[in-house]
């Protein structure tokens, strides 16, 4: 008899970023965004040549400026240090995680869940940056 095989995904060790604090940037981020106009995902992406100390804050700002296109409804984003999390929040919390250990599963499953196909590279690639400003 053959033995049966399992399929087990290693646990993998990484610099996980912490829920809140990357939430807590997004909403400052978001009131101090408030004002300015929506971009366009695409070009708010092709804008982005920035120093890599100005880098979060730019990704940052074009993500949330992004985001209503990204989700394809107004996100709802609570103030900062506020103990709970919205849907949207938990998503973006989820999807943070998944960018700081690296779980292309996790990021490829998450961005489809709620982003439309042609905005995936993008909104991966903005989140990307902000949480490598974090790790």
């Amino acid at each position: 008899m053959i033995p049966l095989l399992q399929f087990e995904r290693p646990l993998q060790q990484c610099d996980e970023v912490e829920p809140f604090e990357f939430l807590n940037h997004l909403r400052f981020t978001a009131m101090a965004c408030r004002t300015m106009p929506q971009t366009e995902l695409f070009q708010a992406c092709a804008l982005l040549q920035v120093s890599r100390t100005a880098s979060q804050m730019a990704h940052s700002e074009a993500l949330v400026r992004c985001l209503t296109q990204a989700l394809g409804k107004p996100a709802r984003l609570l103030a900062p240090g506020a103990n709970e999390m919205t849907f949207d929040e938990q998503w973006l919390a989820c999807l943070g995680r998944a960018y700081g250990c690296g779980d292309d599963l996790s990021k490829a499953f998450l961005l489809r869940s709620r982003v439309a196909h042609e905005n995936r590279r993008l909104v991966g690639f903005l989140v990307g940056r902000i949480v490598d400003g974090f790790l």
